[in-house]
């Protein structure tokens, strides 16, 4: 079964001002994948980031209303940036029977980063959106550049043998074209 992981869309880092990368696009492939998967029996897992710019509860943790969620869909709420870390995210995958995880969301070096890695570590076959990922520009570093860097770090890295990486467009995967 494909899941979708949908990481930190919230209005805390979506809708508070802060400037990301292509957002209104990455949000608009992010609720087409949701949408694909739903509608061909996968599973849509959203994971919300919590601190004190997102206390668990606050407006600023809600997963953003332009992602909306069914029922069926999952909510996992985490402190650090590996969505697996001190989570149920790891038991909730094992019990479904996953397989295949299809990672996007925010920040691209942050949390993206640290999940897609962990996903490969605890051996899923993983597939991040690269055009469904976003963050904000850093002070050595502008946006765009971080996405394309991290798109090419997740291509070639090395992973476990029983598991693998692959970066792919929301077209490839989904036939969803721009």
């Amino acid at each position: 079964m494909d899941t979708l992981l949908i990481i930190d869309m919230q209005n805390a880092w979506l809708h508070a001002g802060t400037p990301r990368y292509d957002k209104a696009n990455v949000i608009a492939r992010i609720k087409r994948a949701a949408d694909y998967i739903r509608q061909h029996g996968g599973q849509v897992i959203f994971i919300r980031h919590a601190n004190d710019d997102a206390l668990a509860g606050s407006a600023g943790w809600e997963v953003i209303p332009e992602l909306p969620f069914t029922p069926g869909d999952v909510f996992v709420d985490k402190t650090a940036c590996d969505s697996f870390a001190q989570t149920g995210l790891l038991a909730h995958l094992k019990i479904t029977g996953a397989r295949n995880l299809i990672l996007c969301g925010l920040a691209t070096e942050f949390c993206m980063d640290s999940t897609v890695r962990s996903a490969a570590s605890h051996g899923f076959d993983v597939t991040a959106l690269s055009d469904a990922h976003t963050t904000g520009d850093r002070p050595h570093l502008r946006a765009e550049k971080i996405v394309e860097h991290h798109n090419w770090v997740w291509s070639n890295i090395a992973t476990p043998i029983n598991s693998r990486i692959m970066v792919r467009t929301s077209e490839e995967v989904f036939g969803i074209r721009n």
